[in-house]
């Protein structure tokens, strides 16, 4: 270096920075600058790097704000009159206010994140965020940077900075929903900022520190995932702290009728069918079904029920009723989804429960292991 030149500046609302500039052929590169040419320079950088770092906050503000609202807006009590239920919601509330990592497991569709929510609504920190991950609904190369978040320019794609999830959640609640499809080479990572408070986004250097309750849920049973080299052991002693494992509906058939009434108010009042009632016959005949898709299931038939019945008499479609193809397939127009949902039971059925290898469901619907099991996942099927 044969002349340098640097010049501090002060930023509005604090904060310093330098003009730094070096030159390895000249050493009378910068003469021609004066004090005040200098002055108006880095007066003008500071005025810049102020307006980003404003907005910068008003951004993080906004984002906070509205992870607020939406936890607001999707919080619903937990309907149950099941005793052994009803214990649980007890232990839940009593840890509420700690911050312990709260582990909920159970099948798909019993609610698990209405618990999250639960325990972010109880908690001292439910003035702040309450930030969803959705393990399942994530690709597996962006999961890093979902949770991390990641510097412009980390890969391809990555045209501006993003703040990770983590980062989000600082002050308030993180919630990991189906925590055992994370992958393992993030999990490593998980776990050191479970252990430091700190992390570092995708292609980035610097150390950011967030200060959130972690609550994670998994329909799996992640001992047998460690077991099977799927899951990282240490991570799995980390996260279960406080373990809850929420029951699935047909062992609480107390509750059954309850939620039915629950969600037949809810979408008549939504659809303007007030007089819509839930007779003895219905009770019956919703008891008398498994629900292998647990509350999820039975909210959706629920909302289906109100739509297509006519007057005052309910017309309820459960999957169960008829199995022949044609019959079970498209009875009642059912959702894309729901027709999904039904041929794969039908395939599974005459299968018997066979997933993988020769004459399983996967070769018959011309579908990999892994991408059946995650659709079934999302379509509420064991």
């Amino acid at each position: 270096v044969k002349a340098a030149l640097c010049v501090p500046f002060e930023i509005e609302g604090g904060g310093h920075g330098v003009v730094y500039h070096d030159n390895s052929h000249k050493k009378d590169c910068f003469e021609h600058f004066d004090m005040s040419d200098l002055v108006r320079i880095t007066s003008s950088l500071a005025d810049y790097v102020a307006h980003v770092v404003r907005l910068n906050r008003q951004l993080e503000k906004k984002t906070s704000e509205k992870l607020t609202r939406l936890w607001q807006s999707n919080a619903s009590e937990i309907v149950s009159e099941d005793r052994p239920m009803l214990e649980i919601l007890g232990q839940v509330d009593q840890v509420a206010a700690s911050d312990g990592t709260v582990l909920i497991m159970g099948e798909t569709g019993v609610g698990k994140e209405l618990f999250a929510h639960r325990l972010h609504k109880m908690s001292t920190r439910n003035d702040r965020p309450f930030v969803v991950v959705d393990s399942t609904t994530i690709p597996e190369t962006l999961v890093e940077s979902e949770l991390f978040g990641h510097e412009m320019g980390a890969f391809t794609g990555a045209d501006q900075q993003k703040a990770g999830r983590l980062e989000l959640a600082n002050g308030g609640t993180l919630f990991i929903d189906e925590v055992g499809e994370i992958p393992k080479s993030v999990q490593v990572k998980l776990l050191r900022t479970l252990q430091e408070k700190s992390f570092v986004r995708v292609g980035g250097t610097s150390t950011l520190h967030s200060d959130f309750r972690l609550v994670v849920a998994t329909n799996r049973d992640l001992a047998e995932e460690v077991a099977a080299g799927r899951f990282r052991e240490d991570l799995y002693y980390r996260i279960n702290v406080l373990p809850f494992t929420i029951p699935p509906l047909r062992e609480r058939k107390k509750d059954i009728p309850l939620l039915a009434r629950h969600f037949l108010v809810r979408y008549a009042t939504r659809y303007s069918r007030p007089k819509l009632t839930l007779a003895e016959e219905d009770e019956a005949k919703l008891m008398a079904y498994d629900w292998p898709g647990n509350v999820r299931e039975l909210e959706n038939v629920m909302e289906r029920t109100v739509l297509l019945s006519t007057g005052e008499d309910l017309d309820f479609r459960l999957p169960a009723d008829g199995r022949s193809v044609s019959g079970s397939l498209f009875s009642g127009y059912p959702t894309l989804n729901e027709v999904q949902r039904r041929y794969i039971e039908i395939v599974l059925e005459s299968v018997g429960g066979k997933i993988s290898g020769p004459g399983g469901a996967a070769e018959i619907l011309g579908m990999k292991r892994s991408t059946l099991d995650n659709r079934m996942r999302k379509l509420g099927l064991r």
